[in-house]
């Protein structure tokens, strides 16, 4: 069992949330995750470690209450407790001297991009970030990632924040300003890092994206994270997360991730039958 120290929210439907886990504190890396199961009956969660502290034996994790899961994950207070927690998972991020690395973050994927701009930003690395969401209400540790970027440029679909576009704007920004890019960072939906790897390989950039296809053992067994990867089918758990954006099939990405959506809204909408606030949150259109 592992012990909550808070369990806050950050912005809309986002939570951060601090847990006694002392040797996932001790071992993990940059870019490594651990897959937690809030109560005895529930399911498999993949998230990143955010941040850690050795000698506090605490592990940072930011997620967002999209479903069942993750809606009960968000009904924990402080002092209750996890049931289970394994890791440090995956692949450690591969971090080195670069040079300028622009770092792209979009909605609650801004949340394992920062421990890797963090580990960029010690190795020497010039960083330039681009933050994005739908709105104002989704941008989150802009305050952190202010304080290991070099230049912090955000972008809201809406508007209601920074400049109004997509970060593909804010990557165009740049590189119409003659920044000479060595590496490129995305983390965020699927649909984003697609986008952000074709703008990438049109002005011939090195990405790297950090994968989020549907998990469950996280060892490699079970087969469910499979993703394409230069023609080859690869293992987000243990071969990644973290892949060259120009090897990945998006588009088969994409669709894996919708597969189970179905059985999701069901779940989902059997849960808010309990609960007051998931039932508005489904009214308010998360189909």
């Amino acid at each position: 069992m592992y012990r909550i120290i808070f369990n806050r929210p950050i912005a809309e439907r986002i939570k951060h949330m601090r847990v006694v886990a002392p040797f996932i504190a001790s071992k993990r890396r940059p870019g490594n995750f651990v897959i937690l199961i809030p109560d005895e009956k529930g399911e498999r969660i993949p998230l990143t470690i955010v941040d850690s502290d050795p000698h506090q034996g605490t592990i940072d994790l930011i997620y967002q209450e999209v479903g069942t899961s993750t809606f009960k994950l968000g009904l924990k207070r402080e002092g209750d407790y996890l049931y289970r927690i394994v890791g440090p998972l995956g692949k450690p991020t591969h971090i080195e001297k670069f040079g300028t690395v622009v770092a792209i973050g979009g909605g609650v994927g801004i949340a394992p991009l920062y421990p890797i701009a963090k580990g960029m930003k010690e190795a020497g690395n010039r960083i330039v970030t681009i933050l994005g969401a739908r709105k104002k209400e989704l941008i989150i540790l802009e305050k952190e990632m202010g304080e290991i970027s070099d230049d912090l440029r955000v972008w809201t679909d809406d508007g209601s924040y920074g400049k109004k576009g997509l970060v593909t704007h804010g990557l165009q920004e740049l590189i119409d300003e003659g920044l000479k890019i060595d590496m490129v960072l995305a983390i965020g939906p699927a649909i984003m890092m697609k986008f952000v790897t074709k703008m990438a390989a049109e002005h011939n950039l090195p990405i790297i994206v950090s994968l989020n296809p549907i998990m469950v053992d996280g060892t490699g067994m079970c087969g469910a994270c499979r993703v394409v990867v230069g023609g080859e089918i690869k293992f987000a758990c243990v071969d990644g997360p973290e892949f060259d954006g120009h090897q990945v099939d998006f588009d088969n990405l994409i669709l894996r991730l919708k597969a189970y959506r179905k059985y999701e809204i069901e779940s989902l909408e059997r849960f808010a039958g309990f609960y007051p606030e998931v039932k508005t949150y489904l009214q308010g259109g998360v189909r």
